[in-house]
């Protein structure tokens, strides 16, 4: 009798979702269901990246080629009156929550200060970058007539900010009102990420050209990009159970710190993103870890948790985009896209060469530069690996940019972006 029950019910189900799909175009997926379907997304994404080599040399995530597969198969869909999927996103922003925390673990004001003049001043240069790509985006979205949000999302949010900062400020503007914000954010992000490998080479190249500079010769004993990447693979140490475990503690411990934080923030009238309150309070964490050596953050279990729940993340977020809201901005988005790789050309061929000393480093660091100004770290030590291949070692350049492109570039955009988003909303 029980049997029969379960039977029915299950008949019953089916028949409901069939009804759904066939009469009704539109798959309604649960949070489990939708977070099930990204994972299938990321690993056909990790697929094809593997395939296709220039995939791997632009560094465009799995995610988000499969995301993007997934979104253009959501719009043939749609067009052709097909299939409509509404998926319940509850589990994208706890995987957004989550790698923001892990960006909070890693802002180190003692590893700030150890790494002496250059970083600060890079990370000043790279701040300003931010400003420069915000003023820009929000003057041509108010030249054309679009709401300023729209701008920001052409602008640090996804360049320096990539698809992380994309995916988490575009609903945001979207809730204010900015119509396909979402959307435009995460295309201009993947946008970013090819044109910021293409353009890093040639400045650099230019660079060490146009001013005769000098630079190592490549030598059987010069240690060469693929080989400090071979070296850290070789030392690199096995993960361990109990540092997995105390890393995941640390993380929700600053995810439920972070509510209090975030609630206190909004007392004072100002829009913030909902993971701030958490990036806080793991920076906090991870400052007095290192005053006080009373626990200790394992930033390698730490980085592994925060690279899942950026890829699930990234998943969910390219697999929810409305590519059909582009058409209405495709010439605006071009024009304002174009701008900020000038933009950012410019400032890294004048501004970053000159304020890092005009020297081979210098030249390095403004190829790396275009790469996380308008894609992501990876794309920057691709920009400068590919320059190091050819000219020498820059063991200079590969400490600087990592560092300031991993660890504290993130935290400080996220400021620059909600100072310009309350400005704008007032």
């Amino acid at each position: 009798m029980v049997f029969v029950i379960v039977i029915t019910n299950l008949l019953s189900m089916l028949a409901t979702t069939l009804y759904e799909v066939v009469v009704k175009m539109a798959l309604k997926l649960d949070m489990v269901q939708a977070a099930s379907l990204a994972v299938v997304v990321l690993f056909i994404g990790q697929k094809i990246k593997n395939k296709l080599a220039f995939l791997d040399r632009y560094c465009i995530p799995a995610p988000v080629i499969g995301g993007l597969i997934f979104a253009i198969i959501t719009l043939i869909l749609k067009v052709s009156n097909i299939l409509i999927f509404d998926m319940d996103i509850t589990l994208q922003k706890l995987f957004m929550t989550v790698f923001f925390t892990t960006i909070g673990l890693t802002a180190s004001l003692k590893l700030l200060k150890k790494g002496g003049k250059g970083v600060l001043i890079f990370l000043g240069i790279s701040i300003i970058l931010c400003v420069f790509q915000d003023i820009i985006g929000v003057t041509l979205a108010k030249t054309f007539g679009l709401n300023p949000l729209i701008g920001l999302s052409t602008a640090s949010v996804p360049m320096v900010g990539g698809h992380g900062t994309a995916g988490a400020f575009g609903p945001i503007f979207e809730k204010a009102g900015a119509f396909g914000s979402n959307t435009v954010a995460l295309a201009s992000a993947t946008f970013g990420l090819v044109i910021g490998s293409i353009i890093g080479g040639p400045i650099g190249k230019r660079l060490i050209e146009k001013n005769n500079l000098s630079y190592p010769m490549k030598t059987i004993n010069s240690t060469t990009y693929d080989q400090i990447v071979a070296t850290k693979e070789n030392n690199e140490k096995p993960l361990n159970y109990n540092n997995f475990m105390s890393a995941a503690a640390q993380i929700l411990l600053a995810m439920g710190l972070g509510t209090i934080i975030s609630i206190l923030l909004e007392k004072t009238g100002m829009t913030f993103p909902s993971y701030i309150g958490a990036m806080f309070a793991a920076a906090i964490l991870r400052n007095i870890s290192d005053s006080t050596n009373a626990f200790k953050v394992h930033l390698d279990e730490v980085g592994v948790l925060g690279g899942i729940s950026l890829s699930l993340f990234l998943s969910m977020a390219l697999m929810g985009l409305k590519l059909w809201q582009l058409s209405a901005l495709a010439l605006p988005l071009i024009v304002m896209l174009l701008s900020q790789t000038i933009l950012t050309g410019l400032f890294c061929y004048f501004i970053t060469f000159n304020a890092m000393g005009r020297d081979y480093d210098a030249a390095v660091m403004a190829s790396g530069n275009c790469g996380f100004g308008m894609g992501a770290t990876p794309n920057a030590m691709a920009n400068m690996g590919a320059m190091t291949k050819k000219y020498g070692n820059s063991p200079k350049a590969f400490f600087i940019v990592p560092l300031v492109g991993s660890l504290f570039i993130d935290f400080c955009n996220a400021g620059v972006i909600t100072t310009f988003m309350n400005i704008l909303g007032k």
